[in-house]
């Protein structure tokens, strides 16, 4: 097979021919049919998120495939099949707190590193190898547009967090980091899982004007000014009554005191999911008042990634249409383009704009 494959940190990807993978038991083998790049994949590439894959690698983060391979414990599964990929890979050994990686992109610890070592190659390349667990069968009028569903993969990470904070239908939520990339998809996936209103603050008048326009009155944009007192004010105005939850999506370059901004908007009783990169690249760690938080019954949670039953929630949302894919803007490239790609991303990291690598 032809593979994208990542030599060195800091030096341009490259496209090599690699023996194709072999399943083993509990693995299936797909051919790819399209993979999103991600607006960040130029920093992560050229090792300024200073992410723990070990080169030579085959980068990618999930999408869109047609099994090729199933292994020999797989009772659903056939060969054929139109599937979405979700690069989220569990070890099998701890049901409780399993180690994670991120095939072909990332890994929490020693135990993700280790895992990472042998589920190693990522999306970027005609074929993939991925546990069973990690392929979810999509609907038939996805292989029309591949490209357009391979898409979920940003949609679903947001969606691990409003299922984290429990969002109920009529609720308010507030997206911080609205106007980014994750977060417009946040803002479009609590509309679609029936929240009352969403606050979208954010510094990007247009982009604040695409949400408003895009979704209507359910979303409220607060134009940030950098003066916390104020900020909070307007985004508990915008609210027009309580905030119910907080969703902080906020990227690394975001100071911890727009986060603290936003949080300390939510209700007593409320809860704050936090899931951006805020503090990742140094600076001054978040900091919320203890009396605050006891005295109001605050909930606040981290969350990485997303549970295994949101990959097959994300497909339901996308497939009956609630969740709309069609307004997203995709620009694909072929694999030899991967560079170009990733240089595309990088200069299009707003809401709905989408670039997805096509192997074949």
């Amino acid at each position: 097979m032809r593979a994208v494959v990542l030599t060195e940190f800091g030096a341009p990807l490259a496209v090599r021919e690699m023996p194709d993978p072999v399943a083993g038991g509990g693995e299936v083998v797909v051919e790819v049919l399209a993979a999103g790049v991600a607006p960040y994949a130029e920093e992560v590439f050229g090792g300024r998120r200073n992410y723990p894959l070990v080169p030579p690698v085959v980068p990618g983060i999930g999408g869109v495939g047609r099994v090729v391979h199933v292994g020999p414990d797989a009772t659903r599964l056939r060969v054929g099949d139109l599937v979405w990929c979700d690069c989220t890979v569990r070890a099998r050994d701890d049901a409780l707190t399993p180690d994670i990686t991120l095939q072909g992109w990332s890994a929490r610890g020693e135990g993700g590193a280790l895992l990472a070592e042998y589920m190693h190659d990522g999306a970027y390349a005609e074929l993939m190898r991925l546990p069973t667990e990690n392929v979810y069968p999509l609907p038939a009028a996805a292989g029309d547009d591949p490209a357009r569903w391979s898409t979920l993969g940003v949609y679903v990470i947001p969606y691990g967090g409003l299922l984290a904070g429990g969002l109920e239908p009529g609720e308010t939520l507030l997206v911080s980091g609205a106007t980014g990339n994750l977060g417009s998809a946040a803002v479009a996936l609590a509309l679609a899982m029936g929240a009352g209103r969403v606050v979208a603050p954010g510094r990007n008048r247009a982009v604040l004007d695409l949400l408003a326009d895009r979704f209507g009155p359910r979303v409220r944009p607060v134009e940030l000014t950098g003066d916390e007192a104020a900020d909070r004010a307007a985004m508990s105005a915008a609210a027009g009554g309580p905030v119910d939850m907080v969703l902080d999506l906020l990227p690394p370059s975001a100071p911890s005191t727009v986060a603290r901004t936003a949080a300390m908007t939510v209700r007593e009783y409320g809860r704050v999911v936090l899931m951006g990169g805020v503090g990742m690249l140094g600076g001054p760690e978040l900091a919320l008042p203890y009396p605050w938080l006891m005295r109001n019954s605050v909930t606040v949670r981290g969350q990485w990634m997303y549970p295994r039953s949101a990959d097959v929630g994300i497909v339901r949302l996308a497939a009956s249409g609630v969740l709309d894919l069609a307004g997203d803007r995709v620009r694909t490239f072929g694999l030899d383009e991967v560079n170009e790609a990733v240089a595309y991303a990088a200069a299009h990291p707003g809401p709905f704009d989408r670039t997805v690598l096509v192997p074949r």
